[in-house]
């Protein structure tokens, strides 16, 4: 059946619907009390790896706060699933044994994420399923830059050194690591879209790590070999979807993501979003990029911050109202239906 409300894919094909679509990053999580509900009965993993429960968590914020799109509930770590490389939460992402040599590369498994990580297609199905047609349903991987950060961190970074490590002393294996990773992010999103998603999006969250020379030297190749090779899939019998990019902190490396045949640029809250179409060119669409802390403010605060949002947006080519980053934990679901109202309502 047709997606009912296709404000959202619209947008993303370059059209202006009648009405702005919006959706958050992050938007199935800790600050709404019926996820919280779910989370007491099993952990994060066991969330991630059960399609029902997955689906039920990625269908609430379409119940509470009408936004247009739903994004699947999952983690860009589970495809280590498919490198036989163990992760956890506590309660944030934890690698017993980061990759930081080349024996360690050479010991890497390049599994099928299909296969490997079938749960997540299943959860798509299931996600299916429930939203109905309703709204469309994005799929999602870290951008391989992110992917390979944690790789070899082992967990979140705040100066990357052991990255710039390799990458530096042996920027052949690094080479090599990338393009492997890229290779198995590419398959695992093409699993997603023929599973069922309607359109992906490319999760680059540290790619403000580096410095634009280091980001166009050994990043923005691999990210726009995955861009390329998913925008190359067309689903048997549905159309191309769309691919949205998004670098978080990468204000200072805008003009080079950009560079990426995405078919969503998406904006961090770091740069006024006019400056940041000015940059990346009012031909294309972008999406973002309200400032997350926004929504812990009072709600004349909101509906400033989104009127100023929306009017920037004017100057692309189309518009996808989000965050500048994932909504926070803290936020008031209220707040957040607020500002999802608000922008229906101008």
């Amino acid at each position: 059946m047709p997606i009912r409300n296709t404000s959202f894919l619209d947008a993303c094909r370059g059209h202006r619907p009648a009405q702005t679509p919006v959706w958050l990053m992050r938007q199935a999580g800790r600050y709404l009390p019926e996820y919280r509900a779910i989370r007491k009965r099993v952990s994060f993993l066991e969330l991630c790896r059960t399609p029902e429960l997955a689906a039920e968590v990625t269908v609430q914020p379409i119940d509470r706060l009408g936004v247009d799109a739903a994004i699947l509930f999952s983690d860009i770590l589970v495809v280590f699933d498919a490198m036989g490389v163990a992760v956890e939460f506590n309660p944030g992402p934890q690698l017993p044994k980061p990759v930081r040599t080349t024996a360690d590369i050479a010991a890497l498994r390049w599994g099928d994420p299909v296969d490997e990580v079938g749960y997540v297609m299943d959860a798509v199905r299931a996600c299916k399923r429930a939203l109905a047609d309703r709204v469309p349903l994005i799929g999602f991987c870290g951008a391989p830059f992110t992917t390979v950060s944690y790789l070899i961190e082992g967990g979140g970074s705040r100066d990357f050194l052991e990255v710039k490590k390799l990458m530096f002393c042996e920027p052949v294996a690094f080479g090599r690591l990338m393009a492997n990773t890229t290779e198995l992010l590419a398959r695992y999103l093409i699993g997603q879209i023929d599973a069922g998603v309607d359109a992906v999006q490319i999760f680059d969250s540290w790619a403000g790590a580096l410095g634009p020379r280091d980001y166009q030297t050994h990043v923005l190749p691999h990210t726009i070999a995955l861009v390329e090779a998913v925008r190359a899939h067309v689903p048997a019998g549905r159309e191309r979807v769309p691919v949205i990019l998004f670098a978080r902190g990468n204000a200072n490396t805008l003009a080079l993501t950009a560079t990426a045949p995405a078919d969503v640029i998406g904006i961090d809250w770091s740069i006024e979003l006019d400056d940041a179409i000015e940059v990346v060119g009012s031909d294309r669409v972008v999406q973002g990029n309200l400032d997350p802390g926004v929504l812990l403010g009072p709600p004349e605060l909101i509906r400033e911050r989104v009127r100023a949002t929306l009017a920037a947006g004017a100057g692309a080519k189309a518009h996808v109202f989000n965050l500048g980053h994932g909504i926070s934990r803290f936020t008031d679901p209220d707040h957040a239906k607020l500002m999802v109202d608000t922008v229906h309502g101008l």
